[in-house]
């Protein structure tokens, strides 16, 4: 482990070095390339850094026990040896688990997609609560929601809902949302208090660069059309939304959103490459998927993930078997407990896949 880790406070310092290169200042896709890499391993390098400073503090430590000492100050070393040693394994194991390989996408923005599913008016209306809660979660963190793509109800639910969370580390803190989310309540189009249940599927997508995915004019049908509102009654006589077909994949992506035609296409283009990147990126990283259904499930949009039960003020993930009875406070956005669960669990199985 101490090899790898030299290794990769070597490259820290090539890559500083590189960093400082003029030809590399003026290269915008290199010195993107290396920023990156070099922020990717930064909290690496820290905590050896930390480490072998301890290890060192460790091993005065102990040559001082064999100098001849008082029996005060050989108490004191011992303490002091003990305390180093702790702090010399909760560093061991951090550094083993800042070693398991990361997803790369973990610091990009994410696209979310929620729609209603079975259940109705009811299940629209639930996905306007989800699409409520990640709002204000998103919120907390300090990163920005902007909505790429909306078809509401006239009970204020969505059909479908498309949004950009832009945040440092966005992903990695909601890639596992993605599947059925499942709520159990009185409905609020229902009058006799009866619970019912209705489903809401949630995709969360990263944001893919152009430099990561290469899409090409000539494999893109650009539609336009007037926009709609809600029952499908015309709100604009202008053709300014806007329907984008990638003919490789059969992907297709609308933008009505803003008045500007160029905009609902610019946008467009951001869910557009985010799908065919999560597309691709699902057929070249089967292995990956595999280790990660271990962790937390598939991540299938079919897979049932997580039950909100109103009544009981109650919140479980069926894949981590976690129950939280505070459905009143997660619905406001408080996800943390239940997103550092699932993160926790998944670094757990990584790095028991890296040891294995």
């Amino acid at each position: 482990m101490l090899d790898r880790l030299q290794a990769v406070e070597d490259r820290y310092e090539k890559l500083n070095e590189l960093l400082s290169d003029p030809a590399i200042i003026n290269d915008a896709n290199k010195l993107r390339e290396y920023s990156k890499e070099q922020s990717g391993i930064q909290d690496t390098v820290e905590a050896y850094r930390e480490y072998k400073s301890v290890r060192e503090q460790y091993q005065d430590a102990k040559q001082m026990l064999e100098e001849k000492l008082d029996p005060e100050m050989r108490e004191m070393v011992k303490e002091e040896m003990g305390e180093l040693e702790e702090q010399l394994e909760n560093l061991e194991g951090k550094l083993k688990l800042l070693l398991v390989p990361k997803d790369p996408n973990d610091q990009k923005n994410v696209i979310m997609e929620i729609r209603g599913a079975a259940g109705g008016d009811e299940a629209a209306l639930f996905a306007g609560t989800l699409y409520r809660m990640y709002s204000r979660f998103a919120e907390v963190q300090g990163w920005k929601t902007e909505i790429i793509e909306a078809n509401p109800t006239g009970l204020g639910g969505y059909k479908e809902i498309i949004f950009m969370i832009n945040g440092n580390g966005a992903y990695s803190k909601l890639k596992f949302e993605n599947g059925a989310h499942r709520v159990q309540r009185v409905p609020e189009t229902e009058s006799g208090g009866r619970i019912h249940t209705s489903t809401a599927t949630v995709a969360v997508l990263p944001e893919a660069e152009e430099v990561e995915v290469e899409i090409h004019e000539k494999d893109i049908r650009v539609d336009t059309f007037a926009s709609s509102g809600p029952g499908g009654q015309s709100v604009n006589t202008t053709m300014s939304a806007v329907r984008l077909t990638h003919l490789p994949t059969g992907t297709v992506v609308s933008c009505q959103d803003e008045k500007s035609q160029i905009k609902n296409k610019e946008k467009a283009m951001k869910v557009l490459r985010a799908r065919v990147y999560d597309k691709f990126q699902q057929e070249a990283q089967a292995e990956y998927d595999q280790n990660r259904k271990a962790a937390v499930g598939t991540g299938d949009r079919s897979e049932r993930i997580r039950t909100y039960n109103f009544p009981q003020n109650r919140v479980t993930d069926h894949r981590i078997g976690l129950t939280i009875q505070k459905l009143d406070q997660i619905i406001e956005g408080k996800l943390d407990e239940i997103l550092d669960a699932l993160i926790l669990e998944d670094q757990s199985k990584r790095l028991q896949n890296e040891e294995d």
